[in-house]
C-alpha cells in the first residue's frame, strides 16, 4: 500500500500568487465531476471532460497545447485539434468561474486545488494514513482510513473520458484501488472478518479471475467461516482457469495455502494478529473480587493451587494451567480461589478476568456475553467484537496469545460452559469453581474441597469475633463451629452474628445453635446457610424497601429495568429509584447497568421466601406480578402499533390495568423491545397459569418481532409451547388457539413446515370455535402459505382468499395486504404472472397508504419477486433493494436474508452472475441463525448456479451437494433440480 500511483507529470502547486481560492471540487475517482460548494457543475462533452481529467491529473502543473493535444487524441489528432482544445478550455472557464482554468505560457493550468479539492489526492492521502497507522501496530485504525479511501470510489475511474491518456490513467488507477483493496481485505482477515470478506472476495474474484492473491484471500476466509471443502474447491478452479488461459500453474503461495488447508494447518484457523486495536499502553484487566482480609486455613489447597499456577511449563516460566475447584455451596470456593488468584497475581502481569457464570441459577451465563464482555475488557472496540461464539472465542484466544492473563470462572455449571472461556495458549491459566467435578474438562487440575478441619474452623471463628472472647469460651465456641458442621459460610454467619452483638456470650450463640429445631432457622447449610446472612440484612429495612425487596424478587427475568421495577411496585419512576438504590447500597440489590437491577440468584430465593412469608394477602403477590405483566403487554402493544399501522390486533388484545410506555420514534419502541426481550419472556412464562394465561399469550403476539427478526427466535418458540400446553390444561380454547397460532408462526420461520402445517389446522379450528376471529384470519394466512410451500396450489388459494375476506371483515388492512402478497406468490407459481404483479401491488400500495414502514418492505418484497418473474428485471431489483434497506434497518434478519436471497435470483435472471454471488453469500450469515434448512438450501442452490457463471465451478459444487444434503434429508423435491445441476453436463 502507498500513497497512490502519480504519473511522471504530477507535482504539487499552490494558487498563482495573488489568485483567490475558487472553491471548486473535482471528482475524478469516477466520472469526471465538479462541484461548486454543493452544487454539480456541468462539465461539457466527453472531449471537454478529458481535457479537465488531463489538467486535474497535474495537480496544478501548466500543460502544454501540444501535451493536451497528445492526450486527448494520440498520435493522430484531428486537423482542427488546436482550435477545438482551446474552444473546450473557454467553455470550463466559464462553468468552473474566473481564476480555475488559466491560461499560461502557451497551455493551460487548473489553479485553486486546495485541500480536498481532489478526490484522488484525498485519496493518497488517506491511504498513505492507513499506511502508517498498521506501520505503527494500529489495523483497526488502518481498517477504518483505508475504507474511507476506497469509499471515494464511485464506479469505474475517469467513466467515459475518451483519449490515450485517460485509458493509460485509468488502468494506473483502477490496479492501485485494487491494490488498496488487498490491503484493506487483508487487514479484515487480521481482525477475524472472514465471513464477512467471503462475499465481497467472491465478486473480486469473479471480476478480476486471474489476480492470484484475490484467490489466496478467499480461500483463506473460507476456511475460517468453517468452508474446508469450498476453499479447496477454489484452488482447484484457479489451478484448472490459470492452465486454460496463461497455460501456467498457480504460484507458490497459492498452493503452499492448499497443503495447509488440507493439514488443517492450526495456525490458519486464527488471524495472526488480535483485532483488539492497540493503545499507548496494553490494557490490563484487574476484575478480582477483593481477597477476605481474614482468610484462614486451607493453607494445603492454597499452596497445591499456587505451584500448579506458578510452575514453568518451559525454560522461559510460561505456565499453561487449567485448575477447576468443586465442592458444595458454602465450602468457601469462591473466597479460596479469589484468595489464590491474588497470591498469583505477580506471575501474570497482563491482567486477571473475573465472572460469576451464574451456574447455581435457572439461567447461567452464556458463553458469549462473558466472551464479549472480556474481548471489551482486553481493549476490543464493541464493533469489533463478532456475534458467534466460535467468532467470539478464537478472537478471544487470538488477543490472549502472547499475554500472561489470570481468568477466575467462578460458579461454573458444567465443562461445557466453561470450554469456550479457557485461554487457548501458553501464559495465561484459569482457575474455575464449581458445585460439580469438571471431570470433562481436559487436562484441569481437580481439587475436591471439604469442609474445614476442626483447628481451621476455630481459626475462622476466632479472627472474626476476637481472641479475646474465644478465649474465654473456648468449649462453646468448639460447640459452635462443630454445629455449623464446619463450613466456613455457615461458620462465618455465626461468628459475624456474635461480634454484632457485643452483649451475647459465645455460650449463648452455642445454646441457639444447639437446640435442633431452632438450628435450621438459626443456621442451615449449603445454600440455604446463605438464607439466614441475608436475614439479617432484611430485618434492618425500612417498610418501604422491603415490601420493594420482597415483590421485586418474584419476577423470574434475569433484571429489571426502573419502568417495569415501578410496575411491580404500583409506585412514581422516582420513588421506585429512591428504594432501588438504597436497596443496592445494601448489597442486596445489584445495579445491573443505568436504570436495570438485578438480584443475585440465591437472594432472589430469600426474596421469594420472603414474600411467601411476609407479604399477605396471597394477592398481593400476585397483583405484583399482574402489574409487570400489564405493563410489559400495555408497552409491546404500543411497539406493535408503531411498528405496524392498522393493524387490528391491538385491539383484540386483553385490556390491561397498567400503561406502557410512550416512545418518542420507531427506532426507540424497537431498542426498548430488544433490550427487554429477555425478561419480557420470562414475563409470558411466568405467567401462563390462572387468570394471567390470557394476557401472557397476546404478549407473546405483541412481541412477534422478537422471533421473526430471528433475535430470540428460540426462546420465543419455548415459550409459545409453554403457553399451548398451559392453555389446553386450563381447557381455555381462546388461549389455546392464539398460542398454537403463535407456535405456527414460529415454526414456519424455522422452517418446519410439517408441524407448523398441522399447528395451524389446530389454531384455526380452536379459534373458530372460540368465536376468535383475528387468529382464525392469520391461521387462513397462514395455512394458504404452507399448501402453497407443499405444492397444494388449490387447497393454499382457498385459504389465501378466505383469509382476504376475513381480514377484510375484520377491518384488517395490513392482515388484508399480506394474505394478497400471499397470494400474488400463488399466482406467480400457476403462471398467471400478470395478475400475481396486480396482487402484490395492490398489498403494496396498502401498506403504503397506511404508512406501515415494515410491512411496506414486505409488499415491496412481494412486489420484486412477481416483477422478476415476470422478466422485469430492473424494476424487481428496485422494489427488493428498498425492502432490504427497511428490513435491515428493522433488524430483521429473516427477511434480510430472504431478500438478498431474492436479489441473487434476479441477479441471475439479467446475467449476472457476479453481484449474484454476493448476494447469496450475504444471504447464508442471517438464514444459518433462522429460517431453517430448507431456506438455506435454496440459498446454497442459487449460490452455486452464481459461482458456476462466473468460473468457479468446483466451489459451486461443493455448494450443491450440501444443498443435496438438506433436501434429501428433509425429503424435499428440490433435490431433483440438483442432482441434475450436479451432473457433469450441466451448465446454468
Amino acid at each position: 500500500m502507498d500513497g497512490g500511483p502519480r504519473v511522471p507529470e504530477q507535482r504539487r502547486s499552490g494558487p498563482a500568487v495573488g489568485a483567490e481560492p475558487a472553491g471548486v471540487r473535482f471528482g475524478v475517482l469516477g466520472p469526471v465531476r465538479a462541484w461548486h460548494g454543493e452544487e454539480p457543475l456541468h462539465t461539457g462533452s466527453p472531449q471537454q471532460r478529458a481535457l479537465l481529467a488531463a489538467l486535474l491529473l497535474r495537480e496544478g502543473r501548466t500543460a502544454t497545447a501540444a501535451e493536451l493535444i497528445d492526450a486527448l487524441w494520440g498520435t493522430e489528432p484531428p486537423s482542427q485539434a488546436l482550435a477545438a482544445l482551446r474552444t473546450y478550455a473557454s467553455r470550463l472557464r466559464k462553468v468552473l468561474g474566473p481564476g480555475v482554468l488559466v491560461s499560461e505560457s502557451g497551455g493551460y493550468a487548473v489553479r485553486g486545488l486546495g485541500d480536498g479539492a481532489l478526490d484522488l489526492v484525498a485519496a493518497q492521502e488517506l491511504a498513505a494514513r492507513a499506511e502508517k497507522a498498521r506501520g505503527a501496530g494500529d489495523p483497526c485504525r488502518a481498517r477504518e482510513i483505508l475504507n474511507r479511501a476506497l469509499a471515494l470510489w464511485d464506479g469505474e475511474t475517469l467513466a467515459g473520458v475518451p483519449g490515450p491518456y485517460a485509458d493509460a490513467q485509468r488502468v494506473r488507477l483502477e490496479e492501485w484501488r485494487l491494490q488498496l483493496l488487498d490491503s484493506r481485505l487483508d487487514m479484515d482477515l487480521e481482525q477475524g472478518c472472514h465471513a464477512e470478506a467471503v462475499s465481497e472476495l467472491t465478486a473480486l474474484t469473479a471480476a478480476h479471475p486471474l489476480r492470484e492473491r484475490l484467490r489466496e484471500l478467499l480461500m483463506l476466509a473460507l476456511y475460517r467461516s468453517g468452508r474446508q471443502a469450498e476453499a479447496l474447491a477454489v484452488y482447484a478452479d484457479t489451478r484448472r482457469l490459470l492452465a486454460e488461459e496463461l497455460g501456467v500453474d498457480p504460484r507458490p503461495g497459492l498452493r503452499e495455502l492448499q497443503q495447509r488447508i488440507l493439514r488443517a494447518d492450526p495456525a490458519l484457523a486464527e488471524p495472526p494478529a488480535p483485532a483488539a486495536r492497540p493503545s499507548a499502553a496494553q490494557v490490563r484487566p484487574a476484575q478480582l473480587p477483593a481477597s477476605v482480609p481474614d482468610f484462614t486455613g486451607r493453607m494445603s489447597v492454597v499452596s497445591e493451587l499456587s505451584g500448579v499456577l506458578a510452575s514453568p511449563s518451559d525454560t522461559e516460566g510460561r505456565v499453561m494451567a487449567v485448575s477447576a475447584l468443586a465442592g458444595i455451596g458454602g465450602v468457601g470456593k469462591t473466597t479460596l480461589a479469589v484468595h489464590v488468584a491474588h497470591r498469583a497475581r505477580p506471575t501474570f502481569p497482563d491482567g486477571q478476568l473475573y465472572v460469576d457464570l451464574q451456574g447455581a441459577g435457572p439461567r447461567p451465563a452464556e458463553p458469549e456475553t462473558v466472551l464479549g464482555s472480556f474481548l471489551r475488557a482486553l481493549g476490543t472496540a464493541d464493533s469489533a467484537v463478532p456475534d458467534s461464539l466460535e467468532e467470539r472465542a478464537a478472537l478471544y484466544r487470538s488477543v490472549l496469545d502472547g499475554r500472561r492473563v489470570l481468568v477466575l470462572l467462578d460458579n461454573a455449571r458444567d465443562a461445557a460452559q466453561v470450554r469456550p472461556l479457557l485461554p487457548g495458549t501458553e501464559g495465561c491459566a484459569a482457575l474455575v469453581t464449581s458445585r460439580v467435578r469438571m471431570v470433562g474438562l481436559a487436562g484441569a487440575h481437580l481439587v475436591d474441597l471439604d469442609v474445614m478441619s476442626p483447628e481451621e474452623a476455630l481459626a475462622l471463628f476466632t479472627r472474626i469475633v476476637g481472641e479475646e472472647r474465644v478465649a474465654a469460651e473456648r468449649k462453646a465456641a468448639l460447640d459452635v463451629v462443630a454445629a455449623c458442621g464446619f463450613l466456613p459460610l455457615a461458620i462465618r454467619i455465626a461468628a459475624s452474628r456474635l461480634a454484632a452483638r457485643r452483649t451475647w456470650t459465645v455460650a449463648v450463640l452455642a445454646a441457639k445453635l444447639a437446640d435442633e429445631r431452632r438450628r435450621l432457622d438459626e443456621l442451615q447449610a449449603g445454600d440455604l446457610a446463605v438464607e439466614a446472612t441475608f436475614e439479617l440484612g432484611y430485618g434492618q429495612l425500612e417498610p418501604a424497601q422491603a415490601r420493594a425487596f420482597r415483590l421485586l424478587g418474584l419476577a423470574d427475568g434475569p433484571d429489571l429495568s426502573l419502568a417495569a421495577a415501578a410496575a411491580v411496585l404500583d409506585l412514581p419512576a422516582e420513588e421506585t429509584e429512591d428504594l432501588l438504590e438504597s436497596l443496592v447500597d445494601t448489597s442486596l440489590l445489584e445495579s445491573a447497568a443505568p436504570g436495570r437491577y438485578r438480584f443475585h440468584d440465591l437472594v432472589r430465593l430469600y426474596a421469594r421466601a420472603c414474600a411467601e412469608r411476609d407479604e399477605q394477602p396471597p394477592s398481593e403477590r400476585e397483583g405484583a406480578l399482574s402489574r409487570l405483566l400489564d405493563f410489559y403487554l400495555a408497552t409491546a402493544a404500543g411497539v406493535y402499533a408503531i411498528e405496524r399501522p392498522g393493524d387490528r390486533l391491538v385491539d383484540h388484545l386483553e385490556p390491561t390495568g397498567v400503561p406502557g410506555l410512550v416512545f418518542p420514534d420507531r427506532r426507540a419502541a424497537q431498542d426498548w423491545l430488544y433490550c427487554e426481550a429477555v425478561p419480557l419472556l420470562a414475563c409470558v412464562r411466568q405467567s401462563s397459569t390462572g387468570a394471567t394465561l390470557r394476557r401472557a399469550v397476546d404478549l407473546l403476539w405483541a412481541a412477534v418481532d422478537l422471533a421473526e427478526s430471528g433475535a430470540n427466535f428460540k426462546e420465543y418458540e419455548a415459550a409459545a409451547a409453554a403457553l399451548r400446553d398451559a392453555a389446553r390444561a386450563a381447557s381455555d380454547g381462546r388461549a389455546q388457539g392464539r398460542a398454537i397460532l403463535l407456535l405456527a408462526n414460529a415454526r414456519h420461520w424455522s422452517g418446519q413446515f410439517a408441524q407448523a402445517d398441522e399447528e395451524a389446522r389446530q389454531a384455526l379450528a380452536l379459534s373458530e370455535t372460540a368465536a376468535d376471529p383475528l387468529p382464525c384470519c392469520w391461521a387462513a394466512n397462514i395455512l394458504g402459505a404452507f399448501s402453497f410451500y407443499q405444492s397444494r396450489y388449490a387447497e393454499a388459494e382457498e385459504y389465501l382468499e378466505r383469509a382476504i375476506r376475513d381480514f377484510r371483515a375484520c377491518g384488517d388492512l395490513p392482515g388484508t395486504a399480506a394474505a394478497l402478497c400471499n397470494l400474488s406468490r400463488l399466482h406467480l407459481q400457476t403462471e398467471r404472472a400478470d395478475s400475481a404483479v396486480h396482487l402484490a401491488r395492490q398489498g403494496s400500495e396498502m401498506y403504503e397508504e397506511l404508512g406501515h414502514s415494515l410491512k411496506a418492505a414486505n409488499g415491496h418484497y412481494a412486489l420484486g419477486l412477481a416483477l422478476g418473474k415476470s422478466g422485469r428485471l430492473d424494476d424487481a431489483a428496485a422494489h427488493l433493494g428498498q425492502a432490504l434497506s427497511v428490513f435491515r434497518a428493522s433488524r430483521q434478519r429473516l427477511w434480510e436474508g430472504m431478500t438478498l436471497f431474492r436479489l441473487a435470483e434476479v441477479d441471475l435472471l439479467a446475467q449476472r452472475p457476479a453481484q449474484a454471488a454476493v448476494h447469496a453469500e450475504t444471504a447464508l450469515t442471517p438464514l444459518r441463525e433462522i429460517g431453517g434448512e430448507w431456506r438455506r438450501g435454496n440459498v446454497l442452490t442459487v449460490l452455486g448456479k452464481a459461482l458456476n457463471g462466473i468460473g468457479h465451478t468446483g466451489r459451486a459444487q461443493v455448494c450443491w451437494r450440501e444443498a443435496l444434503e438438506i433436501y434429501e434429508r428433509l425429503d424435499s423435491p428440490e433435490a431433483a433440480e440438483v442432482r441434475t445441476l450436479l451432473q457433469p453436463a450441466a451448465t446454468v
